[in-house]
């Protein structure tokens, strides 16, 4: 199989020269999402609601990609404070509460201020079988 891109039409993947999602075989990289609504372009202030906006980004290039958020086998999260992790937690538990990927949160600066949470993951399609 050929390697396909998948692209959200963000404008931040053409301007960084980035696929939002690459399906590699069975195997499917989706890069670090930030909490944007990308058809509208709004960042909303609260972490929660950007990592509910990472989650519906993510599930829509895994969907085109052939795959789901039931075979995510790995995600790491990107908080820009360490007092956001109890919010994300909650998010993340929604998603992944039965799913159970092996994870990573860091706390680290990301590229615009508005930005709190930057989520990527990577699945294996039929790992949620």
């Amino acid at each position: 199989m050929a390697v396909v891109k998948i692209s959200t039409g963000s404008p931040f993947e053409k301007a960084a020269g980035y696929s939002r999602a690459i399906r590699d075989g069975d195997w499917v990289h989706v890069a670090g999402t930030t909490g944007y609504d990308y058809a509208t372009m709004v960042m909303p202030d609260s972490v929660a609601e950007q990592a509910e906006n990472c989650f519906t980004t993510i599930a829509a290039a895994l969907e085109e990609a052939g795959s789901s958020l039931k075979d995510v086998v790995r995600a790491r999260y990107y908080i820009t404070d360490p007092s956001f992790a109890e919010a994300v937690f909650g998010v993340t538990g929604k998603y992944f509460g039965d799913v159970r990927p092996a994870a990573t949160m860091v706390v680290s600066g990301l590229i615009k201020p508005e930005m709190k949470i930057e989520i990527e993951v990577t699945a294996r399609i039929g790992a949620g079988d």
